[in-house]
């Protein structure tokens, strides 16, 4: 059976996490971190959850009697990172926005160890007990999409509804070639490496530059430790199921991972957004995946 490289990377991650040289001051990404916060709906809310791993940031807005709906992003990309879908999604659920435990953002982890996937299932659990979401929609990025997946599999009865915007390591592996290129960033991290990474997979769809330069310096914070593993039983899903492709993703091949998912999912839906690639996402145009999420969730 092949061996995926993705948890060999992620403990390289952990092990540079470590070292103080080459990291820019917390404060310039503190400084990118507010400067994209103010560009979410005047409206939305700033809550910390307790868990036993460490306070969670959790970005709320839309209706109070709206139908919750749970956002999870790609690693370096903050809960924020959904800012040009906010309103729309907010226009009809309540939207939960989470900076995920172990990345950057204003999540803290600090008590219980985070060490493995159980721990994350835990860690939603006790996210959603503090929302007071005894069930929600889930939707979930690039790992958040990952994540989502897990956490459906872990407790089906608090998911009405699943979307997966580009998920990794869920259907199939990364490209060789995206490894490769994620390398020097990896490796020795700093703004400018993931700034060129992050060209070469974006290109021509030019993503937001605030969200750009927040993700570039979120590679550099250091005491990251993101918990990965291997692909989940897709299969075992029960709920209604939207897959979003990235028709340029570098991450993967869009065309035979819809495949894939079609196989897999025989009642899911699945579908490619033309030009967008897998970084891009969320923020390549907005209002179609906007408008795919609505309709899909009712």
């Amino acid at each position: 059976m092949h061996t995926s490289p993705f948890p060999r990377i992620i403990s390289l991650i952990e092990i540079i996490a470590e070292r103080e040289d080459n990291l820019v001051p917390l404060s310039a990404f503190d400084h990118a971190y507010d400067e994209l916060r103010a560009r979410w709906p005047q409206s939305t809310e700033e809550r910390d959850i307790a868990t036993p791993y460490g306070r969670t940031r959790v970005h709320v807005h839309g209706p109070a009697d709206g139908s919750p709906l749970v956002l999870l992003p790609g690693g370096s990309a903050t809960g924020l990172v959904w800012f040009a879908n906010a309103a729309a999604l907010g226009a009809r659920h309540r939207v939960h926005a989470v900076d995920l435990m172990g990345d950057a953002g204003r999540t803290e982890r600090r008590g219980r160890p985070l060490r493995n996937a159980d721990d994350l299932m835990a860690w939603l659990d006790a996210v959603l007990d503090g929302l007071g979401l005894d069930h929600t929609h889930l939707c979930g990025h690039s790992y958040g999409g990952w994540l989502a997946v897990r956490y459906a599999l872990h407790a089906p009865q608090r998911v009405d509804r699943l979307a997966l915007v580009d998920p990794t390591q869920v259907f199939a592996g990364f490209r060789p070639g995206y490894l490769l290129r994620a390398l020097p960033h990896l490796i020795r991290p700093s703004e400018a490496r993931t700034r060129a990474f992050l060209a070469w997979e974006t290109a021509g769809t030019h993503p937001d530059e605030t969200w750009q330069r927040l993700y570039a310096l979120a590679a550099t914070v250091p005491g990251r430790k993101i918990v990965a593993g291997g692909r989940p039983g897709v299969a075992g899903l029960r709920m209604p199921v939207l897959v979003v492709l990235a028709e340029r993703s570098r991450t993967h091949d869009a065309v035979k991972v819809a495949g894939l998912a079609r196989r897999t999912l025989p009642h899911g839906e699945v579908v490619l957004l033309p030009g967008a690639t897998h970084h891009s996402l969320p923020l390549t145009e907005p209002k179609q995946l906007n408008d795919r999420l609505l309709d899909f969730l009712g």
